[in-house]
């Protein structure tokens, strides 16, 4: 199987000469976005197992609370990411094969480890039959 963390590759973001006109929130923005973008930590801190119904993700989260973490599912996409107010910022996303079963996946935070089971959405075919006349 083929697991892609949804990161890109590192770059830095750096601005040639000042601003004309200083905008603190879109800096603000463009900062955070870049260096989450080069931020890969959390990927080599993770790990994914496929199962034969569902996936395993494990992730290291030290010094971060199951409060200060939000889990989002969209599809295929699972991503992780700590709130504002977390002491260690976390950022990462991955895209799996199959959709995820929302409704049969699990999440348990351990000692700083994040354990995703991430159940698998069979596909189901919607394949009529048409009746030759």
């Amino acid at each position: 199987m083929f697991y892609s963390v949804a990161t890109r590759p590192a770059r830095s973001f750096q601005r040639g000469s000042a601003p004309v006109v200083s905008n603190g929130a879109l800096d603000r923005f463009l900062n955070d976005t870049f260096s989450s973008l080069s931020d890969t930590s959390a990927a080599r801190a993770a790990s994914v197992e496929d199962l034969e119904t569902s996936y395993a993700l494990t992730l290291d989260v030290p010094g971060v609370s199951k409060e200060q973490l939000d889990i989002g599912i969209e599809g295929d996409v699972v991503r992780v990411a700590s709130k504002e107010d977390a002491a260690r910022k976390v950022k990462a996303a991955w895209r799996f094969p199959l959709e995820i079963d929302v409704a049969s996946s699990s999440a348990k935070l351990e000692n700083g480890v994040l354990s995703l089971t991430l159940g698998k959405k069979v596909p189901v075919s919607n394949v009529s039959q048409l009746v030759i006349s």
